[in-house]
């Protein structure tokens, strides 16, 4: 197999291309929609960086995957398939983020919060194919209760569960998050062999390191995570990450990015003007 990572620079986020050489076939996981907050425009750079690769190699798209309902950027999951074919997929346990979050939003009456948005929704242990390369579904819960990660070979991709050992683990605060089921999510990370590669959806850069990094190891993870290393007991994992998680801003997508994501990268429908329009509810957090 072939990965090759894309690297967004403005919301910190890694896109993952995972393809088949044998059969040309291909998946990518956590694609960014450029949104800028202080105009309220939608751009298509990052995700068009990724038509244009996918096109010039001759691949053909199966799936595009998410391994959450971000909050930290918006998907580009549904302009993709428009353009280049492919299922959406994400977690089963989706339903529990949408019923959450539609109605912190007010989402219209409309607004489906079964799922239905996405083509698949992957359970835990479920197996399907990119090409001919198989596939592993691992229900990840914590940092949100639909998180997955999705298993080829030696190569896992994570999501939010980790991030670089110098920079921890990601918060469990936001709907639905529990800091105990992260810490057993990660523990079942860690049982893959030491070697699994792991490739991650963001990295903010620890203080001190030069470059970005988007792939660790099972290994890397269990001897040097600042949270979650060298045999952290549950215990002391949940308190730290509950106080940390206290004092922490919320994400500057967060308000608009759950509106597309939770949508499978739909806008909100438009308003009977025409316009379509973010809500964003106030004295919530």
């Amino acid at each position: 197999m072939r990965i090759e990572s894309f690297f967004d620079p403005d919301t910190s986020t890694y896109s993952h291309l995972l393809s088949d050489p044998a059969s040309q076939r291909c998946a990518i996981i956590d694609p960014v929609l450029d949104y800028d907050p202080a105009a309220a425009r939608i751009g298509h750079a990052s995700a068009d960086r990724l038509i244009d690769h996918v096109r010039a190699n001759g691949l053909q798209v199966d799936w595009l995957l998410e391994t959450h309902v971000h909050a930290d950027h918006l998907s580009a999951a549904r302009y993709l398939r428009e353009r280049l074919g492919g299922r959406i997929g994400i977690g089963a346990e989706i339903p529990r983020v949408q019923v959450a979050f539609a109605d912190l939003f007010d989402a219209e009456e409309a607004f489906a919060q079964d799922g239905s948005q996405f083509d698949r929704l992957f359970a835990d242990e479920e197996c399907f194919h990119v090409g001919c390369l198989p596939v592993r579904v691992l229900h990840t819960p914590g940092h949100t209760p639909a998180c997955v990660s999705y298993l080829v070979g030696d190569a896992a991709f994570i999501g939010d569960t980790l991030f670089m050992p110098d920079s921890g683990t990601a918060r469990c605060d936001f709907p639905g998050g529990d800091a105990r089921q992260l810490y057993r999510s990660i523990q079942r990370l860690f049982a893959l062999p030491a070697s699994t590669r792991l490739f991650l959806c963001h990295d903010y850069k620890a203080p001190g390191r030069e470059h970005h990094c988007c792939q660790t190891t099972v290994g890397e993870q269990r001897a040097h995570n600042i949270h979650v290393g060298r045999g952290t007991a549950e215990a002391d994992f949940v308190a730290m990450r509950t106080r940390r998680d206290s004092g922490l801003d919320l994400p500057r997508l967060m308000l608009p990015a759950v509106q597309v994501n939770m949508r499978a990268g739909n806008l909100p429908p438009p308003a009977a003007n025409g316009r379509r329009y973010f809500k964003l509810p106030l004295d919530c957090f």
